[in-house]
């Protein structure tokens, strides 16, 4: 009769483990962290929005708002020609052009070989950083304001160093200029160029849009 009722009964089926999600170590599950939000607004844009606007939309007679000309990027870049012997040296200024962009460098490399520059094809020779929206306005912000007045003996920008389709390029002889920089931990200095990318069809409104932002141009 025992052996009946054992067989009678099902087998019990064995407790399946739960499995982690995709991507999780050791088991544990993998939490999302929340995003961060935040209420921040460049105060140069809030300026661009509030005054710039207007201003430009009168004196070009614009029917839209749309059609006033707006700042779209901002590029930095530095050229290290001693980089070629020292790699070490094109790290440091990757470093120090991160910290005054506030955004990490991209390494930029030769794309051909120039024996007479002992330079190999995709050798480090310098960095670039490209900003954007609110690290953009906080950039020029800072530029205006407070590196360009540092530049020794300087006596304005070139109203004439646009390319025709409402960028322009300006260059500083040295980045120390920038507060960023603790110029006693500096061993060596270089230039830094940088360029103003606008959505300008022409210099005279990409002029007039960089005057408005006080870009202090030769008179």
């Amino acid at each position: 009769m025992a052996d009946t009722q054992q067989q009678g009964k099902e087998p019990k089926k064995p407790q399946k483990l739960p499995q982690a999600p995709k991507g999780a170590k050791d088991g544990a599950p993998k939490v999302k962290k929340p995003r961060e939000r935040s209420d921040y607004v460049a105060r140069l844009k809030t300026h661009f929005e509030q005054v710039i606007r207007d201003e430009l939309s009168k004196k070009f007679g614009y029917t839209n708002r749309m059609q006033v000309p707006t700042i779209t990027k901002v590029v930095l870049n530095m050229g290290i020609g001693e980089g070629v012997a020292d790699r070490k040296k094109v790290d440091n200024a990757a470093g120090d052009l991160a910290l005054i962009a506030g955004q990490k460098a991209v390494i930029t490399k030769s794309r051909k070989s120039i024996a007479t520059y002992k330079l190999r094809d995709g050798q480090a020779i310098g960095c670039k950083v490209t900003l954007r929206k609110t690290r953009m306005y906080d950039f020029i912000d800072r530029l205006v304001n407070i590196a360009l007045p540092r530049v020794r003996d300087f006596r304005g920008l070139n109203p004439k160093s646009f390319d025709g389709r409402g960028n322009y390029s300006l260059g500083i002889k040295e980045y120390t200029v920038f507060p960023e920089i603790d110029f006693d931990k500096v061993t060596d200095t270089w230039g830094l160029d940088i360029t103003v990318c606008t959505s300008a069809r022409s210099d005279d409104e990409a002029r007039a849009l960089l005057t408005a932002f006080n870009f202090p141009f030769r008179q």
